[in-house]
């Protein structure tokens, strides 16, 4: 089986048996189709690929815990779906994880977006077992804990996705540019990767599950990385 012909790839990750859990659109975002739901794939390392899924409205970051379980954005759904992986490498015990808001109801895009409260785009997790991810239509990075929002970040630009590395796994990196759609972004240079050092003690807490916009944590000063020109070469500084 193939993915399918329509649509495009989004994230992924790779289990410790070599499969890799494939993200996928659906439809064609870039050319205005109307939004559907899709199905994410297990790309085996014999090349066979399987739909895992079905029914997620815009499968996108997928992150794959310690205890076995797969986490799924659903960029357009309000929510974060999660499977139990099995060892043949299927999933099951469908679940929700974190819901943001109620399923949109609207099925064109222009009008489905408003009905979106967060669109979890790219994540991963942290240190301490938590968990980043992106929201890409209110330029917000969002700390959860069990399906709960505990912290956010807004770092002043639209934000894709997340991931936190460092030598001490405590910095942030997210990849920002000012708009997603292809047409908008052709035309400029100022796609980057920002990067934030995670003090736990400078966080502001939010004690509730429903995101509060405008809440934001008080970070260090973050690094920012410029991709500028056509070798793709980085410059390196620091925003304040």
């Amino acid at each position: 089986m193939r993915p399918p012909a329509t649509g495009q790839l989004n994230d992924m990750v790779v289990d410790a048996a070599g499969r890799a859990y494939v993200g996928n659109f659906g439809y064609d975002l870039m050319a205005g189709a109307p939004p559907a739901t899709a199905s994410p794939h297990r790309v085996d390392p014999d090349g066979t690929v399987t739909e895992v899924a079905d029914d997620l409205w815009f499968p996108n970051g997928v992150v794959l815990t310690a205890d076995g379980t797969l986490l799924v954005n659903e960029t357009f759904g309000n929510r974060v779906t999660a499977f139990d992986l099995a060892p043949d490498g299927s999933l099951g015990n469908r679940r929700g994880w974190a819901e943001f808001g109620p399923l949109p109801t609207e099925r064109e895009f222009d009008k489905l977006l408003p009905q979106v409260v967060v669109a979890p785009d790219g994540s991963g997790p942290d240190a301490d077992g938590a968990r980043w991810l992106a929201d890409a239509t209110d330029s917000r990075l969002l700390r959860l804990v069990d399906g709960r929002i505990t912290d956010e970040l807004t770092p002043g630009t639209p934000v894709y996705a997340c991931a936190v590395g460092g030598p001490d796994g405590r910095t942030l990196f997210a990849c920002a540019a000012p708009d997603f759609y292809e047409h908008a972004r052709r035309a400029t240079t100022d796609a980057r990767m920002i990067a934030f050092p995670i003090q736990p003690e400078r966080r502001r807490r939010l004690d509730h599950n429903f995101p509060e916009k405008g809440a934001s944590a008080t970070p260090a000063a973050p690094f920012s990385l410029k991709l500028r020109g056509p070798r793709r070469a980085y410059w390196v500084g620091v925003t304040r």
